[in-house]
């Protein structure tokens, strides 16, 4: 988005980078300070994943950024937006069902993500740069 010409497309391109850099860290950090074991340390079944993750669960980083890249692009061109966020709809979804999250670990991380992406919105931190 950043390389295709006009201004728009360059702001909805650095909008959308800053809210999922800012959504993976602030659910980094929360998932330090609350420590929730993941669903399969639980229930015993293995995860449908590449890797095991034994990291903290609570909130979905996944769901965070895919929600704030969706939404930061949503706020700028609802058309392309849209389908970003059945795409973010479906990160976490796979994240629920891949038995590595909880239904409210993806809720959170998705609420998470789009507060972010409003609020990078909102800052207009292209216009600065100029």
């Amino acid at each position: 988005m950043w390389i295709i010409d006009g201004r728009v497309k360059k702001e909805l391109a650095l909008h959308a980078f800053l809210s999922v850099v800012t959504s993976w860290i602030i659910s980094e950090m929360i998932k330090y300070f609350f420590p929730v074991v993941r669903p399969f340390e639980l229930n015993g079944l293995i995860p449908l994943t590449i890797t095991i993750p034994w990291d903290n669960s609570f909130p979905s980083a996944h769901a965070a950024v895919a929600f704030s890249c969706a939404v930061g692009i949503w706020l700028h061109n609802k058309s392309i937006g849209n389908k970003f966020l059945v795409m973010a709809f479906l990160v976490a979804s796979g994240r629920v069902l891949s038995n590595v999250h909880s239904l409210l670990d993806v809720i959170v991380g998705a609420a998470l993500g789009t507060m972010v992406a409003f609020f990078v919105g909102k800052l207009h931190v292209y216009k600065l740069l100029k």
